[in-house]
């Protein structure tokens, strides 16, 4: 029998995990699916929106999958610390799959960047999704105006959330301490900024017309600025998307002011130069106007223009990070490999693999996981008869327990459910995050005097 460690429960471990289980060739195979979190479903849970139910509605089919009787979840175990690094659990399993996604964001590089008031827009969706690891109380919500760098959905989700009214929020399981902050926002202009064309937008059509139907926010668009690209006149060249994004930013070009209580400005061709602050904080954004290079890029023209903003996020891509104990590729931020195997100077290292970002880039949707995810098991499938005649541990989970290390269990994770679905009936609300770790721990059921029991770094 064939036994398989899969680091991290998101999509792209859960494909995985999936992918193990439904193969033919190897029958019987088991995984565990590990997680630094006691919580599953990586970003599905912790980096879609509150309010996009449908996304969110991915949990289900991700749970089936956990609930298989030869997948097990085990959470609250992180892998790379000193408890347990990779050659440890590899003499735990048979294989390892690492399926740890790309943590870090991408810096604009710019003075100024790191003035309070100026963040990555994940930490700011980790806070509104109640991730463990994010201070309750680390945004300026009394700023008037803000600034979102980037033109992909992240970018429009942060600028949705932000123009939303809080009473909208309200049937959602954001917590309450972020939903109490938004309650209480100032923010009344949201400027989401893009250094390219309308026509190289990331965003998917259906994320951007979600702007325009926010009931008290209205989107203003600069005709000027789309004028500027090329194929704004005339996008029937454009992938789909693409011709339906410049449709709907032509709409709301040709539309006059309403009025709205909140304005969402959508603007292009402005590359920030730096961000200007006073007594410590920001207080706007210097850009420059660029303008088509004809290459597909953008090129500088040396005029600028300033944008008030108290608020700053960022939204600009992706990196990998490295788990200490395997090779790590810091120019593209993977690890090396070649159709999933992880390779240590360049040859294939027996029992380790990896799938999703950090394979192969913060690319593509969640849906791009699933052949991802099967190209990987389908090396492993092929590594088999060398793999399963290793020597490995019996009881994998005894071990780790043995080691410190306090697993979070599939009950311990509906028990999590439960006591986040009691805080949302105490509050008048559906089921409400909890955003602690000692509050995860405490309702999964792990001792306080636990080590693990302390919030992780």
């Amino acid at each position: 029998m064939l036994r398989v460690a899969v680091v991290g429960s998101g999509p792209s471990g859960v494909y995985t995990a999936q992918s193990l289980v439904q193969q033919n060739e190897v029958p019987g195979v088991r995984v565990d699916v590990l997680d630094r979190l006691p919580c599953p479903y990586g970003l599905v849970r912790y980096g879609v929106a509150p309010d996009h139910e449908k996304i969110k509605s991915l949990q289900g089919a991700l749970r089936t999958v956990l609930e298989h009787d030869r997948i097990g979840f085990v959470g609250n175990v992180e892998v790379g610390g000193p408890e347990l690094p990779p050659g440890r659990l590899l003499e735990l399993y048979h294989a390892v799959v690492y399926c740890v996604g790309a943590a870090k964001d991408r810096r604009l590089g710019v003075p100024g960047e790191d003035l309070a008031g100026s963040h990555s827009a994940t930490e700011f969706v980790s806070w509104y999704s109640a991730h463990p690891d994010t201070a309750a109380e680390g945004f300026a919500l009394g700023a008037r105006s803000a600034v979102v760098v980037g033109a992909g959905n992240v970018a429009v989700d942060v600028t949705r959330i932000l123009a939303r009214g809080a009473d909208e929020l309200l049937p959602t399981d954001m917590p309450q301490s972020a939903l109490g902050a938004l309650a209480l926002s100032q923010v009344r202009d949201v400027h989401m900024v893009a250094r390219r064309g309308p026509s190289q937008g990331k965003f998917t059509t259906k994320e951007l017309r979600e702007l325009g139907s926010l009931p008290d926010a209205e989107v203003i668009v600069d005709a000027a600025e789309l004028a500027l690209d090329p194929a704004f006149q005339d996008p029937s060249g454009l992938p789909a998307v693409n011709r339906r994004n410049v449709e709907a930013l032509r709409n709301w070009a040709a539309q006059p002011p309403r009025g709205g209580a909140r304005r969402i400005h959508l603007r292009f061709y402005l590359r920030p130069v730096e961000l200007l602050g006073a007594v410590g904080r920001v207080t706007g954004v210097r850009f420059e106007h660029t303008m088509p290079d004809g290459l597909g890029g953008v090129t500088g023209t040396g005029t600028y223009e300033e944008i008030e903003a108290q608020l700053v996020l960022r939204s600009v891509g992706y990196r990998g990070v490295p788990i200490p104990g395997l090779p790590f590729d810091p120019a593209h931020g993977t690890v090396p490999n070649a159709a999933g195997r992880v390779l240590r100077g360049g040859v294939p290292s027996p029992g380790e693999y990896v799938a999703g970002w950090i394979k192969r880039g913060p690319t593509g949707v969640i849906g791009t996981n699933r052949p991802c995810a099967k190209e990987t098991v389908t090396s492993l499938i092929a590594d088999a008869e060398l793999l399963g005649g290793r020597q490995i541990a019996a009881e994998p989970l005894e071990v780790l327990r043995d080691s410190g290390l306090r697993p979070v269990q599939w009950p311990g994770w509906l028990a999590i459910e439960d006591a986040e679905a009691a805080l949302g009936r105490s509050l008048g609300r559906r089921s409400v995050k909890i955003g602690d770790w000692p509050g995860l721990l405490t309702a999964a059921g792990v001792p306080e005097e636990s080590p693990s029991a302390a919030p992780h770094s």
